[in-house]
């Protein structure tokens, strides 16, 4: 069940009336979609962020604007980057039983077999679903997949009601061989030559010769 939200409509646009919303723990939001005028709101700022962090990536939301209830579906979200606080959400209207197009995020779960490495190619696919069906991922298990295993779109199990609209061959996980810690430094060096980088010597390298040297200097004084 989408989750309510009680909002004010705005008449006041531009920066300063944004900081001003901003100042009373409010975010300002746009809903846009079914060829109506977008409608431009305040929303109350510590239940909508629990409200889109719950919902995920697509939260489906039930705003009440004027003791009307709308249907709004998540598209943009800003946040700011350094207090974290939520600046702006964009929504589209939405009805329910209405298909919609979004992208959902891939959850790899399970421990594949030894000396492996999971690499996740594609981190979300785009789907056809009921706006109050949309999943918050979509779970696939690398469980024991030995080397060589690659999952394609068409390999993921989708929700009922939902279509795949990522092309089926799409690869989004491939499960390759663990590189040892000597071939890593391998290929570090390669790409560093490749780059024209020369290594400086470390310490203990450029103190052997200057020791060896003081010990030669040393016998030879002495054998004077």
């Amino acid at each position: 069940m989408p989750e309510k939200i009680k909002a004010e409509k705005r008449t006041e646009f531009g920066k300063g009336a944004a900081r001003r919303i901003r100042r009373e723990h409010k975010v300002p939001a746009v809903v846009y979609g079914h060829g109506n005028d977008p409608i431009h709101v305040t929303l109350p700022g510590h239940d909508t962020m629990l409200a889109l962090k719950h919902g995920g990536a697509n939260a489906l939301l039930e705003l009440e604007i004027d003791g009307k209830t709308q249907l709004a579906l998540t598209k943009q979200v800003q946040i700011d980057p350094i207090k974290r606080h939520l600046e702006h959400v964009d929504f589209v209207a939405v009805k329910r039983g209405e298909k919609v197009t979004v992208d959902v995020p891939v959850h790899v779960v399970g421990d594949a077999a030894s000396e492996t490495l999971v690499v996740t190619e594609s981190a979300t696919v785009q789907i056809e679903a009921e706006a109050t069906h949309i999943p918050e991922s979509i779970e696939v298990s690398v469980e024991g997949a030995e080397v060589g295993t690659q999952i394609h779109a068409s390999d993921l199990t989708l929700p009922s009601g939902s279509t795949l609209l990522t092309d089926p061959e799409t690869l989004v996980v491939n499960v390759t061989q663990q590189q040892s810690e000597a071939a890593l430094e391998a290929e570090l060096e390669e790409a560093e030559a490749e780059a024209g980088i020369e290594r400086e010597e470390s310490e203990e390298t450029a103190e052997a010769p200057a020791a060896e040297a003081a010990e030669t200097e040393g016998e030879t004084a002495s054998e004077e």
